[in-house]
């Protein structure tokens, strides 16, 4: 399963940009991927780690702006378009449990 969180979150007064920074490193540093500007994504493995992130999302929101969770199966995931633009090839982001680099 994948997790993709979407957000808009304020940027015009210092607090603002260090909300922002700060929810954007904890979303990094609990292993989720930027997919664009935004847009983050992260690979969960059962519906337990899913609940696990999804609590630590919402005891991390920012006070203002808007954050949004979706979760989706591989399946739904790999049955992405895209319109523009093209699949990223300098990232690891595979389905299987031991990635061989």
């Amino acid at each position: 399963m994948r997790i993709v969180v979407f957000f808009d979150l304020p940027t015009e007064t210092p607090e603002d940009k260090r909300n922002y920074r700060q929810f954007r490193k904890l979303l990094v540093s609990n292993g989720f991927i930027m997919m664009q500007e935004s847009v983050y994504c992260r690979m969960v493995l059962n519906q337990s780690v899913e609940s696990s992130v999804k609590e630590t999302l919402k005891r991390n929101c920012p006070p203002e702006g808007i954050v949004q969770v979706l979760t989706v199966t591989e399946k739904q995931f790999a049955g992405m378009q895209y319109l523009v633009g093209s699949i990223k090839t300098d990232m690891v982001d595979s389905c299987e449990r031991v990635v061989i680099l």
